[in-house]
């Protein structure tokens, strides 16, 4: 037989089947704007534990090439409101942590 899937003893949940459909198919529920600043959040919190400072940078550029991508060209839903992060200031807070330890 198969293998009891991992949330069998998870509350009963009646669109258990909508959910793990959309994680499967890889379909966020968040417009692409808020998916864009949760995605910021999270790299911005990714740079500040980078291990070096070349990761620092590369995140944060990736991250900004993003959010540039979003503000001329808008999705549809609520607006961004983001704007790139300074990566000299980013580097800069990186550093002061890390000198903080």
């Amino acid at each position: 037989g198969k293998p009891l899937p991992a949330d069998v003893d998870a509350a009963y949940d009646e669109l258990w089947w909508v959910k793990r459909k959309m994680a499967r198919e890889g379909i966020s529920v968040l417009p692409p704007t808020l998916a864009l600043r949760k995605e910021a959040e999270d790299a911005l919190l990714a740079a500040y534990a980078a291990p070096s400072e070349r990761i620092v940078r590369k995140i944060i550029t990736e991250i900004n090439d993003k959010i540039r991508d979003m503000m001329f060209r808008p999705p549809p839903g609520p607006p961004l409101g983001m704007k790139p992060y300074d990566v000299e200031d980013v580097v800069r807070q990186w550093r002061e942590r890390r000198a903080g330890r």
